[in-house]
């Protein structure tokens, strides 16, 4: 059943990348220490390296364990700076330990909050290694609760953090982790690519542990793809490698692999016997989340026997195999509340659920799945809720309930969009991007630093030359040579500057990927606003103006912005306005445009630190927002410097903006003293027919090639005006042509943004 497939992976993908089962023997020797241990340093060492050998079968009491840790740590003297360095590597220590017991125990926000204390702490110390660490683990904790956009955007970063360290060990983990992310997505050549630069990695260090839990993880991407003999291949290479290495951990990790094949190609006895096999090993092993994984895969196994026979009409065969499903499946839940393991519980409580359903058992199937849906959503885990709402609606489907049937589907559906939604996946393009773009960024400046070290020597050579011609009045033969080599030095300063300059406008041009990423296609607007259009010309290859878009249920809000400068310092300032304009419409669901304006103003202000005495920012932003509301058939403006037209009943009326752009320090705000700007909010009803037209100041603000002059808004009113009756795509395609005829070949002084929109 997909439920024990689902399981078991979970485990396969995330612990053979983490951390393999701890060894009785160090534990004991770990807790012989302990006791043995007089002063305080050495204590917090030794719990904190218990809670992580013993994390893997008893969470608890790891938890315990860094608890103490953590306690021990605070108590620390602090009174010289180096002793206070190391109290606060203990304490982050500690909170790190406190964080990974609580991921393992499905304690997710905690474990985050311990996360994010420790990061803070490292990153004061500069521990580059113990700041990557914890990433890693921030990112494990959004993957299971299905936060896929955020978790790559973790990954990435420990993993750039890796680069910086040259620490392969730790690139090929976090590649290992990225190509989880890629897998469970179904994104599978990605996938692919991450987990063989990974295994590449681990062969050149020669850890075959590492190298055998790689192949693993490739089976499990051909496995995922239906291709079984692929998998096989790379589950029986890792087998055989761990075999070699004697680690029983690994064997059975392998072996309970293999089944999974065998059982989902309805080879059962097959399976079973590779099951079992890896049950025993990891029973010898007292490695209780192993037992727990087997005990749900038999169950599997059980239970997809027991509907072969009941389809067969062997009610006693099938009874007998329900019955020794539900044994295992009880098995496995009683081991997964002895570990303290919610996410396994509700796995298990969700499996029961499903097999009473098949039993008719309703009454006992709604109860455990009840239990199960109340976990997941207790730790958060959109995954799980999806599975769970399935489960409630195939179950309330075969009891005629088809009104609750339908509220668990929609539910379904929701959680279902959660995970897979577009915004998510333009995130995780975007975290790749962004790392791709660091990274590039990263090599080009190592190689400028290195052509600017090349050119200073070169300079020092040259002025050691002239100073010994000075001295030692060189024939002129010797003078001459020393021209030719000044002469070749500077051909060779030219040819490295203009390589920069070609490495720079490649950056550039990346960086207008990142840009474009974050604005919405016309095409995707017309599918709201069908009458509209938009004329958007940058002057450089990345733009400082920029529109943004965004429907909150009858409403729809929409805004041209035009930021300081152009280029490179007016993109930044775009990806800040349109981070606050999400944030403030999307998340706090803010719809006045005055209020929008004035929390914009705000989130600039303090983004930029535009408050503090010597602030070296002064740039801002001039906007035209408006909001359109369906249900009250009105139109809501307001605006910062930039206006609003409105051509209806063959008139042109112009709704003025507010003399005051949004941040930048404006002069109304220091004659008031305060950042705290309010700006006017019109309210227009909607005519029928009525056009409005939202601009920045590049297109009026153009010089034209005959008698240098700008476009001007007279012109433009005329040309909007006389141009009504056609539609916006047509008008669009005038306001084009009539800006480049008017231009000529002047060049373009300014970006250019026009939106047009016929209600």
């Amino acid at each position: 059943m997909n439920r024990n497939i689902n399981y078991f992976l979970f485990f396969v993908f995330i612990f053979s990348f983490l951390w393999s089962s701890a060894q009785s023997n160090k534990i004991d020797s770990l807790e012989k220490a302990l006791l043995i241990s007089k002063e305080d340093t050495n204590k917090v060492t030794t719990l904190n390296a218990l809670a992580w050998e013993i994390s893997g079968n008893d969470a608890t009491k790891a938890l315990e364990y860094s608890q103490q840790a953590l306690s021990i740590a605070e108590q620390l003297p602090s009174t010289k700076e180096k002793w206070t360095e190391q109290k606060q590597k203990f304490i982050a220590n500690s909170y790190h330990q406190i964080a990974w017991a609580n991921y393992l125990l499905g304690n997710y926000p905690l474990s985050l909050e311990y996360n994010f204390k420790a990061v803070k702490i490292r990153e004061s110390l500069h521990d580059k290694l113990g700041v990557s660490r914890t990433l890693g683990n921030i990112g494990n904790v959004y993957y299971s609760q299905g936060e896929y956009s955020f978790s790559l955007n973790y990954y990435f970063k420990a993993l750039k953090i890796e680069e910086e360290l040259s620490d392969k060990k730790g690139i090929a983990r976090h590649l290992g982790n990225i190509g989880v992310v890629y897998n469970f997505q179904g994104a599978y050549p990605k996938a692919l690519d991450y987990f063989f630069k990974a295994l590449k990695m681990n062969e050149e260090f020669g850890d075959k542990k590492v190298i055998a839990a790689a192949l693993c993880n490739i089976g499990s991407v051909y496995y995922n793809q239906n291709n079984y003999a692929q998998a096989l291949d790379y589950d029986f290479k890792a087998l055989k490698m761990e075999e070699g290495l004697g680690n029983k951990t690994g064997i059975a990790r392998n072996l309970s692999n293999i089944g999974l094949i065998y059982q989902a190609e309805l080879d059962y006895p097959k399976a079973l016997d590779y099951y079992f096999k890896s049950l025993k090993i990891d029973e010898e092993l007292k490695n209780k989340s192993g037992i727990a994984r087997h005990f749900g895969n038999i169950g599997g196994v059980y239970n997809n026997q027991a509907r072969v026979a009941k389809l067969r009409n062997d009610i006693i065969g099938s009874d007998s195999l329900y019955k020794k499903t539900l044994d295992y499946d009880f098995m496995s839940l009683k081991l997964a509340e002895e570990l303290g393991d919610k996410n396994g519980m509700a796995r298990c409580l969700g499996s029961i659920g499903v097999l009473y359903t098949d039993l008719k058992k309703y009454k006992e199937a709604e109860k455990y799945l009840q239990r199960g849906l109340s976990l997941s959503t207790e730790i958060n885990d959109l995954d799980l809720i999806k599975t769970q709402e399935g489960y409630f609606r195939d179950l309330y489907e075969q009891t005629n309930q088809p009104a609750k049937a339908l509220e668990h589907y929609k539910k379904y559906i929701i959680a279902t969009d959660s995970l897979f939604n577009e915004e998510n996946t333009k995130k995780t393009v975007r975290s790749e991007m962004n790392f791709e773009f660091e990274k590039k960024e990263a090599v080009e400046k190592a190689e400028q630093e290195k052509q600017n070290a090349i050119a200073q020597q070169e300079k020092q050579k040259q002025k050691i030359i002239l100073i010994l011609i000075s001295f030692f009045l060189l024939l002129v033969a010797v003078f001459a040579s020393f021209m030719f080599n000044r002469w070749r030095i500077t051909q060779k300063q030219k040819l490295i500057i203009e390589k920069q300059k070609e490495k720079i406008v490649d950056s550039i041009t990346y960086a207008q990927l990142i840009q474009q990423s974050i604005l919405m296609e016309e095409s995707e607007i017309q599918k709201f606003l069908p009458e509209c259009f938009i004329y958007f010309q940058p002057k450089d290859i990345v733009s400082g103006d920029f529109y943004w878009f965004s429907k909150l249920e009858d409403k729809i809000i929409l805004a041209a912005i035009d930021c300081t400068g152009h280029g490179v310092p007016g993109a930044f300032m775009s990806m800040i306005g349109n981070t606050l304009l999400n944030q403030i419409v999307n998340e706090k669901q803010i719809t006045t445009p005055s209020e929008i304006l004035e929390q914009l103003n705000l989130g600039v202000t303090e983004a930029l630190h535009q408050k503090k005495e010597g602030a070296l920012s002064h740039d801002g932003m001039d906007i035209a927002l408006c909001c359109i509301d369906f249900t009250t058939n009105q139109l809501q403006y307001a605006g910062a410097q930039n206006p609003l037209y409105i051509v209806a009943d063959n008139n042109v009326t112009v709704i003025n903006a507010d003399r005051q752009s949004i941040g930048g320090e404006s002069l109304i705000a220091k004659k008031k003293k305060s950042s705290v700007l309010t700006y006017t909010n019109h309210i227009i009803p909607i005519k029928e027919g009525m056009r409005i037209f939202l601009f920045t100041d590049g297109y009026m603000d153009q010089f034209g090639s005959n008698d240098r002059k700008k476009f001007g808004i007279q012109k433009f009113k005329k040309l909007v005006l006389d141009n009504q009756h056609l539609s916006m795509q047509q008008q669009k395609e005038l306001i084009a042509k009539a800006h480049q005829d008017w231009k000529g070949s002047t060049a373009q002084i300014d970006d250019i943004l026009v939106m047009g929109l016929k209600l």
